[in-house]
């Protein structure tokens, strides 16, 4: 069976509630997934606005080193709301806000939707990384070392005016 993603929050391809984005609360919506692949160590998430105006899409989220028996996260997860059973915590990387967290949809004002794709990567080996790695970084660890890839996808536009960064 393949891997699957999904959000009691959103349907794959429908629209992201406000909440989840920079202009609501700007938290993480709650993910699960099932149908892991066995000789699955680790899993990473990579959220990415591919509609973003800019040549590469536009990375809103990095999360890695998830241990193996995870299989979801709660809406607005903290590092430390994912347990690990090793002591290990899973690590966040740095997105194209900046941040070293997770960053909501926030398209330019008058774009039509954007998509923004959760991509959820199951591992066989433990990757050997450190927080704040990029999205280059973490794909490059991630290399030769992937068993499998789900994704859910949703959509966002934006609803009022607002300054903050566009992603």
């Amino acid at each position: 069976m393949t891997m699957i993603l999904e959000s009691s929050a959103f349907q794959n391809n429908d629209s992201i509630p406000m909440q989840y984005s920079k202009e609501g609360e700007n938290i993480s919506p709650p993910l699960e997934w099932s149908n892991v692949p066995d000789g699955t160590v680790e899993f990473a998430i990579i959220m990415e606005d591919p509609d973003a105006p800019q040549p590469e899409p536009f990375v809103h989220w990095l999360l890695y080193k998830i241990q193996p028996h995870v299989r979801k996260l709660a809406e607005r997860i903290s590092l430390d709301g994912i347990e690990s059973g090793t002591g290990d915590a899973s690590l966040e990387g740095k997105n194209s806000f900046g941040e070293y967290r997770y960053g909501g949809p926030l398209p330019p004002i008058g774009d039509k939707p954007h998509r923004y794709n959760f991509s959820l990567f199951a591992l066989r080996q433990n990757l050997s990384a450190k927080a704040g790695m990029t999205k280059e970084e973490l794909l490059n660890a991630m290399n030769d070392h992937i068993l499998e890839k789900a994704e859910l996808i949703g959509t966002y536009q934006r609803s009022k005016i607002n300054t903050r960064k566009t992603g």
